[in-house]
Parts: structure tokens; sequence; C-alpha cells
């Protein structure tokens, strides 16, 4: 008679348990491999590098004729002059005096006062028109400066002199400042006269008159004929015209701070920037030139001048736009940096961004822009720009740094300068207006292809994978994906950024809680189902988001037509598969020849994902009973050899080795088990150890069927069992004794232990793997406790030398502190523990019980070391 416990033990549980849904531990870990259910991992799709830098690759859905070009010609022309002006929005004030006629004038006091005008003849108009025409073709022209070092005329008149200036010995009164002549004179110098309508002192031709002289100019002095005629008149003014005076006077007094500001820099203009003017006009030679260009922006940024507020600042730009004709790379990215400084816009931001664009499509300039520091020249574009109103200059500018961003010494500088916020603030934009507007923008997609492929290359480095997490950015590319689901580049994209981050548990989690993206992924795959690139992307995604993911599973399942989609994909892509092999005719090349065909690639992801999905309880038991799951499963087995493609056949027999765990009414799998075994046998003659492991799990399983242990004595599978117990790799041994433990449920069978030395290789598998390994040793104390069932004597049942190495091995694994003296970590000693008393103690106790009760004679051993 059996004890209860040993009744117990004669009751066994089946061979593999149903995983846990709950998170793992690190310790878990270690028994994964031994699940019945298990995860299947394999390769990210590869993306080729594109051979030379485009907006749009040569895998691009859009024709030459449907985007905006990556070659184009632009020179000084391109660009625009009337961006050259600054804008104002200030609104100009009322003038305070207004000029009114004397009750009495004087004779002489009519020579002096300055009346209303009537408008000037047809005739002068022209003259004046024909003269400024003359000016701005000097200046296109490129005579934009004088020789000598002066600034050149302003074009826009005053109505009078910025200088007003009131004769009187030994004192001159300039802007109701009484200075001496000496001081006058250099105040002048300092301060230019401006043209006047009635044609008055230049400050060109003021700074000639006192070139070279200590004092003023004789008939400044004097004030000449008409200056002494308006000292007379003056003298008679009445008292209304002394308060008219005095009140310009307090007017001007009270824009002396700001007066002065200007002032200032007049004279930094002149002795700073009009000398570095020169030397670029000069044209004579390339570092020359970029020298100067760099001087010039410090300088610029020294006497605060950047900005689009400067008011000399056309005569900058015509300047730097010249230079654009000299063609060189290493000055075109200077002058482009310059001229983002001075903030141009429209057609000229667009033509800067351009020029940046074509200098960055040469990897050898990868340099130039490195030392010149323009990406975050780019990235100001991008983050202070109106996004509508430059749309065409926002894309090559991201295309220029989606270029950059292909080179990884730059992705530390681009991270660090915020490019993923400012990327997604970019999307989050898009995705706004296209919610608010309920269409996109116009070329809003060349630009998202540009922005998704520059965050492709971002998330390569960790710190922008934390900030996209950081900032939610998923949701909004699954809103993008969503919204320009016609556009398969963006969609491409897209995918490819989800590929490479969800290989990462945290950011994997992450789209997981991203609900709507199961239902995208199904309408992405259902619309591009025979675009290999883009699918093979999305089922990779999906078999991440399922490995490592219960609830994503379950999730999944949930959408309409979930299962469906995969099976119709996994239909289309095996005919293609089959297709392509029969066009080769057969041949076989060698393996080393041999690349994967980019159906085989999508299969070999397709049947990750089912493996995976079939861990789950809801799903698994479904998929089993499905005749088209399993007969496309079974069909790549049949015409698939592990030489030709060891993924696709491996990953396709995990997939049944989990759908073989569920032993429910109508599972196709119970149904073809014997076909099934037939086909496992190829991979159990194979070299390839990883084909032998999965075929070897898939008996483990369906031998709990007595037909299926019937058919592996028939065929001698048994042997070939006992014999993988020496490979001593233990997720082997593990899964061969646990076809050898079912075998031994039949009392008829036990017998086959015997040969091949089965007893003596089990003990072996307790004595190097026990103390590690304790689900191990706990499967081999079961098996010789089925074998030992009706011992009687236990030297003839395990003969005398593995009889004392039971007697001495068990006793020291029964020992909790010889046991569980290990050199693990809290975690793993926690499970190891567990593990030990829950599963190795009760049987190894049992079968120690029995041997002791049988044994007569124990020869002493010393005890081993582990």
């Amino acid at each position: 008679m059996l004890s209860p416990n040993d009744k117990k033990l004669e009751k066994l549980d089946p061979f593999y348990r149903p995983s846990m849904s709950k998170q793992k531990t690190s310790a878990e870990i270690i028994s994964e491999a031994r699940n019945a259910l298990r995860t299947v991992r394999t390769q990210r799709p590869f993306t080729p590098r594109e051979d030379q830098r485009k907006l749009f690759g040569s895998a691009s859905s859009r024709t030459p004729e449907n985007r905006p070009p990556s070659s184009f010609s632009l020179h000084a022309s391109s660009f625009e002059s009337s961006d050259s002006r600054p804008i104002s929005s200030a609104r100009l004030s009322p003038l305070e005096l207004r000029p009114k006629a004397p009750a009495s004038p004087a004779p002489e006091e009519d020579l002096c006062l300055s009346f209303p005008k009537p408008p000037v003849d047809a005739a002068k108009m022209r003259r004046i028109s024909s003269a400024r025409a003359r000016l701005f073709r000097a200046a296109s022209q490129g005579a934009l400066l004088p020789d000598r070092t002066l600034p050149p005329a302003e074009p826009k008149k005053t109505v009078e002199s910025k200088e007003t200036i009131v004769k009187g010995d030994p004192m001159v009164k300039i802007n109701g400042i009484y200075l001496t002549e000496s001081n006058a004179m250099g105040h002048l110098k300092s301060h230019p006269l401006q043209l006047t309508y009635d044609g008055g002192f230049s400050e060109i031709q003021a700074q000639e008159m006192f070139k070279g002289t200590t004092s003023l100019p004789s008939h400044l002095r004097s004030g000449g004929e008409q200056g002494k005629r308006c000292s007379r008149a003056s003298s008679y003014s009445s008292s209304s015209d002394v308060s008219r005076l005095e009140a310009r006077a307090v007017s001007k007094a009270n824009l002396q701070e700001k007066d002065t500001e200007i002032e200032v820099d007049e004279v930094f203009w002149n002795t700073r920037i009009v000398p570095i003017l020169h030397e670029l006009e000069k044209e004579e030679n390339i570092e020359t030139i970029c020298a100067a260009c760099t001087q010039l922006h410090h300088a610029l940024a020294e006497g605060n001048m950047l900005g689009n507020k400067f008011k000399r600042r056309s005569i900058l730009l015509k300047t730097l736009y010249k230079l654009v004709d000299i063609g060189s790379d290493l000055l075109s990215l200077k002058l482009a940096k310059l001229i983002l400084a001075l903030k141009v816009s429209r057609k000229n931001l667009l033509n800067v961004c351009k020029l940046i664009f074509k200098i960055s499509r040469s990897e050898k300039n990868d340099s130039l822009i490195e030392n010149d520091s323009i990406l975050e020249s780019l990235l100001e574009v991008l983050r202070n720009e109106d996004l509508h109103t430059n749309t065409e200059a926002f894309l090559y500018c991201m295309g220029a740094i989606k270029f950059i961003s292909g080179n990884p010494g730059f992705l530390d500088e681009m991270i660090s300068k915020g490019a993923v916020e400012i990327l997604v603030n970019l999307i989050k934009q898009i995705n706004e207006n296209t919610r608010k507007c309920g269409t996109c923008l116009p070329n809003s997609g060349h630009l998202l292809v540009q922005m998704t492929a520059t965050l492709r290359n971002l998330v390569d480095s960790p710190p922008a994978r934390s900030k996209l997490l950081s900032i939610s950015a998923l949701p909004q590319l699954c809103a993008v994906m969503g919204q320009y689901m016609a556009d398969k580049d963006v969609c491409t994209n897209i995918a490819r950024i989800f590929s490479k981050l969800t290989s990462y548990h945290d950011c994997c989690a992450a789209l997981a809680n991203c609900s709507r993206c199961y239902a995208l992924f199904l309408k992405v795959i259902n619309k591009y189902q025979k675009k290999q690139d883009l699918v093979v992307r999305i089922v990779f995604i999906l078999g991440n988001l399922t490995a490592k993911n219960h609830q994503a599973r379950e999730q999944f399942s949930k959408e309409k037509g979930s299962i469906p989609t995969l099976l119709s994909l996994f239909h289309t892509f095996y005919k293609l598969d089959l297709c392509a092999e029969e066009q080769e005719g057969g041949a076989q090349q060698p393996k080393v020849q041999r690349s994967r065909a980019p159906a085989e690639d999508v299969l070999i992801k397709l049947t990750r994902v089912l493996a995976n999905l079939a861990i789950h309880p809801g799903i698994g038991p479904a998929l089993a009973t499905n005749p088209h799951a399993v007969g496309l499963l079974l069909a790549t087995l049949e015409y698939k050899s592990i030489e030709d493609c060891e993924e696709l056949v491996i990953n396709t027999t995990a997939t049944i080795n989990n759908l073989s765990y569920y032993r429910v009414k109508h599972s196709i799998i119970q149904d073809k088990k014997l076909y099934i075994a037939e086909l496992l046998i190829k991979l159990l003659v194979s070299n390839n150890m990883d084909g032998i492991l999965e075929a070897v799990r898939v008996f483990g399983n369906l031998s709990q069927d007595n037909d299926i242990c019937d058919f592996i004595v028939q065929k001698n599978v048994h042997k070939f069992m006992i014999a993988l117990l020496d490979a001593k790799h233990q997720d082997i041994c593990f899964s061969a004794c646990g076809v050898l433990l079912n075998l031994t449920v039949d009392k008829n069978k036990r017998v086959i232990l015997k040969e091949g030395g089965g007893i003596k290789k089990l003990v072996d598998c307790l004595r190097h793997f026990g103390p590690t390994d304790w689900q191990l040793a706990c499967l081999v104390c079961k098996t010789l406790w089925n074998f030992s069932e009706n011992i009687t004597n236990a030297s003839s049942c395990f003969g005398d030398e593995d009889t004392n190495t039971l007697l001495v091995l068990l006793p020291s694994f029964l020992d909790e502190e010889l046991a569980l003296d290990g050199s693990f970590d809290q975690d793993l000693k926690s499970y190891h523990k567990l593990q030990w008393e829950t599963e190795f103690k009760p049987v190894a106790q049992q079968l120690l019980n029995r041997i002791q009760s049988h044994h007569t004679f124990l020869e002493p051993l010393p005890i081993p070391s582990f």
C-alpha cells in the first residue's frame, strides 16, 4: 500500500504548467524557458541606409512630380530685397507744432521762415524719381558703399534736418544745447546731417566740408547770406516764435536718451561695421571673407544689431546675398548663419534654409556644420518662426536637420539643444490644426516625413527616449499615423520609430497603454497588406507589445477582426513566399549565400505574434481550434526546412508548442498530433540545437497522450531523449526529462529507462544541475519515482552505484543550509528557496524514504561538493 503522500505523487501533473499572468520578478526569468507557453524573440527589421541624402529616399511612395525637389540652383538673385526693410509696428506721433503765418511778417523774415509750399511740379517729381531709380539700380549692381569708410546716405528723407543750428557769437546752439565752435564741429562730425526735401546738406557733404578743419565752416559759422537774413529776422521774431523754438528744444530734449542710443549705434556702425563690409566687398579669397563674416557676426552681436529691427539691416543683407554666388560651402554656411541671425522672413527664410539644406546633402560637410554650430540656428527657426506661413522653409530646414541626425556624432548636441521637444511640439501643432480644421496643412505631409525620419534617428539615444516618454510623445505619433493614414511614408517612419522604442521595456509599456494603437495598427495592416516594408514593422511592434504585456494580448484580441486580420496577412505572405520558392526552381543555395526573402521576414514576425497571443488563456484555445491558423502553421513546417530558414521554423514550432498546451475539445492540434509528431522528427535529426529544443518541448506536451507515447517508442524517439540528457544543456535536459517523465506514467514503458543508461544519466543530471536548478532536480526525482513504483530492492531497481549516489545526494540536497548556500542576489535566492521548498523538497523526501526503506546496505561515500 502507498502512503497518502505517495498517492499524491502517483497522480502526476502535466509536464508543462501554464505561465502566470502577473509580472515576473527578475528571479523568475531563469525559468521562463521551462514554461509550456513561451514568448518568442526576433530581430528588428533592417532598414538599409540611403546612398544619397535626399528629402525622400528611393523607397518613398511619392512620385518625383509630387514631391519637393532635393536638387535646385540658388543664387544671390533668388533673395528678395524687400525683406531687408525692418518691419515697424509703431505708430507715428502727430506733429505737435503746425506752421502758421505771422500776422505782420517783416520783409526780411519772409526769407527765413518756412511757409507751406505748393506741390512739386511733375517735371521735378520725375527728376527725383529718376535719381532714386539710379540710386537703387546702383545698389543692385553691388555699388552699396562709398570708397571711403563712411556710411551711405539714408534713402529715407526727413522733413527737416536732424540738427538745428542757431548761430550766436561765440556760442553755437545745437538741439537746444549751447556748445563752443570746436565742440559743435565735433558734434556735427559724429552726428552727420540727413537729406532734406529742398536739397539740404547730406551727411557725406557735411563730413566733406568738415574734413581737415578745426572750426565750423564759414558758411555755417556766419550762416551765409541766408544765415544773415535768418539772424536778422530772428531778432524781430515775436514772443510766440521764441516760445515755439523753445518748445521744440524741450521736445528734442525729452527724446535725448533715444537719440543718444541711435547716435551711439551710428558711431559703432562707422567704426566697427563699415570696415568689415569693405573687406567683404573686396572678395579677395575665401579664407579672408569667411574670417570677415565671423568678425561681422561678433561685431553685430556686440552692438546688439542682430534681429530685424536694425535700420541698417538692408545694407548688411544685400552685401551677404551677393556673396552667395561665390559658391563656397564653408562661406555659405557662415553667410546662412548670419542671415538667419538677422531674422529674415518669407522667401528669404526659405532660400537660406535651402542653402543650408544644399550644403548638408554632402556628408563631407558634416565637419563644417559641426564647427559652425549651424544646428542651433536651424532649431531656432523651428522654435520661433510660424509654421503655417513658413511650411516650405520648415521642410528644407527639417531636411537639413534630418541629414545631420543621421550622423551619430550630432545626437547628443541635438538632444541637449531641445530637438526632441521642438519636433514633438510641431507635431502637436499639426495635430491640433488638423483636428480643428478637419483638413491637413498644405505640404504638412512632406514636412512630417522629415520630422519623423529625424525622430527615428534620435530614438537610438537613451536620453531621447526618456524625453519622449516624459512629454507623452507616443500618443501624438499615434494621432499623426491616424490622420495621415493615406501617406505611406509617414506611416512607415512612425512604424520605424515604434519598432525601435518597443525594443525597450519602458517604451513598450507606454505604447501598450495607448489603447487606440491596436485598432490603428490593424487599420494600417488592412490598408497596406502587400507593402512588406511597412507591414513587417507593424507586426514586429505587435510582437513586442504582446511579448511583454499580458494586458496587451487581451486588448489586441478584443479589437474587431484582430485574429482574422493576422491570419489573412499570414495567408498572403505564405502564398508570396511559396511563389518565390517555386520561381527559384527548388535550387538550393549555400546557406552563406542565401538572403532572407521579404515575405519570409513577415512570416517570421507574424508567427511570433501568434505564439505570444497563444499565451493568453482566452486566445490560445481559440487558435488551437482554428483550422485556418493551425493549417498555415503546419503548411509552413511542411515546405520550410530549418537549414533554409531557421528562425521561421523555430517560431512556427514554438507557436505549435504553445497551442499544444491546451487540451480542449475540437483542438486541431490534438486531431493532427501524429502528423505533427512526424514533422517534428525532421527537427530532432537536424544539427540545429535550437530546433531540437523546440521539437522536444512540443513532444513534452504531446506525450501526455498515449498515442504519442506509443509513437515515441515505435520510432525510438525515447532513445534520442535519453541521449539528450548528456547534452550538458539545462533546458534540453529539462525538456528531455519531461518527455521521459510522461513515458514512465505507463508502467509498460518504464523499462525504456534501462536502455542507453537512462538511470545513470538522470542521476548525473541531478548531480550537475540540482544545486542551481531545483525545477530540473524535481523533474528527475519525479521520473525516478515513477520508475521505482513497484520497487522491491533499491539496488536491483537503480543499480548499486546509482543507489549509493542517490542516498548521498538526496540528503545533502534536503539540507537547507547546504542546498541554498549559493552566491545569488537576494531576489534570486528567495526564488530558489521557494522552488526548493515547494517543488523539490516534497518529491525528493518521498523518493529518499522509498530508497532507504528498500535498501539494506549503504556503502560509505564522500559527500559531493557543489
